[in-house]
């Protein structure tokens, strides 16, 4: 692996992690497109090197950071993880089973239905229970 790799690698890993802990995405929008583009992987290639991410504790940092302000909820991770667990396993194997230009030309649908829903469906929600938990205790410090 050349330098010139190494720095583009950990630049997209940098951007990658920032965007998780900013907004929660990094490893299928930013890692997998950054892989194909600048360093020339395969699809196949880049999602399986993108998956690689999750079996490390990666984002330990970013996630201790929302828990610590009430913002996980741990109940809804464990449900998740097994879901995960089992979709990734069955999705590995469609993935791997279909050609590289049809598994593009899907992981670009889903990019753009995505985007399409956040930026013209999504309604304004209040935010969670992490805000309403640190709106009582600020009301319960300025009554002190």
């Amino acid at each position: 692996m050349t330098i010139q790799t190494v720095l583009i690698v950990l630049i997209i890993g940098l951007a990658a992690g920032m965007l998780s802990g900013l907004v929660g995405v990094g490893g299928g929008i930013i890692i997998v497109p950054a892989l194909v583009l600048c360093l020339g992987f395969s699809q196949k290639l880049a999602q399986g090197t993108s998956l690689g991410i999750l079996l490390l504790p990666g984002g330990i940092f970013a996630v201790l950071g929302f828990y610590r302000q009430g913002y996980v909820d741990i109940k809804v991770v464990l449900i998740l993880f097994v879901a995960f667990v089992v979709g990734g396993y069955f999705g590995s194997k469609i993935s791997l089973s279909i050609s590289e230009a049809k598994l593009k030309k899907i992981f670009a649908v889903v990019l753009l239905l995505i985007s399409f829903k956040m930026l013209f469906l999504d309604k304004p929600k209040p935010e969670g229970n992490a805000s309403n938990k640190k709106q009582k205790n600020i009301q319960q410090e300025d009554k002190i």
